[in-house]
């Protein structure tokens, strides 16, 4: 079996005209309080990769353009959607009277672990990702349709946003996506 890297011509990937052409997961993504720019850019960047529907910005959490955000989304906050909105509470009130499922994914009394997790079929769900001390604010956890925990077995319990925010989105993705196939 031939192991040569791909050249970044041979990748397939879209422009930012047929990105925001291309059919999207149905997941949004909403950023509660995040304090880093470079975890900002890294969701972008994910977001991005998994072809989010939508990013929501709320309270502290910088907006593009800004270099620190542009350092790691690599041009995502071009293509991926996104919008910013105060109040993440008042978002996450505004989305379940559309009909979108909001969890958030925290750890918290009566989670789901995510490997348990099951989407609803063609159903438009938000993820809550918050703050990288205090997490998702209690009344946004409390606001949520449910909670969804990422199992962890160490001593620490806790990841980097971004790598939270990866596991979801690819765990969600593949459940949406790739089961499907």
């Amino acid at each position: 079996m031939e192991k040569r890297k791909l050249r970044n011509s041979e990748l397939d990937r879209k422009s930012v005209d047929q990105f925001k052409e291309a059919e999207k997961t149905p997941i949004i993504v909403i950023l509660d309080n995040v304090r880093s720019l470079n975890n900002i850019g890294s969701v972008f960047r994910t977001a991005d990769a998994f072809l989010i529907q939508k990013i929501y910005l709320c309270g502290i959490t910088a907006k593009p353009p800004h270099k620190d955000i542009q350092k790691t989304a690599l041009g995502a906050t071009e293509t991926v959607s996104w919008e910013y909105v105060e109040d993440s509470l008042e978002l996450v009130k505004k989305l379940k009277s559309e009909g979108v499922k909001v969890y958030s994914i925290e750890q918290a009394e009566g989670a789901i672990m995510l490997n348990d997790f099951q989407p609803e079929n063609n159903k438009t769900c938000a993820l809550v990702f918050g703050n990288e001390v205090k997490g998702v604010q209690q009344k946004v956890v409390s606001a949520s349709d449910a909670v969804i925990e990422i199992p962890q077995l160490g001593s620490k319990h806790s990841l980097n946003i971004s790598v939270s925010t990866g596991v979801v989105l690819w765990d969600l993705f593949s459940k949406m996506k790739l089961s499907k196939s």
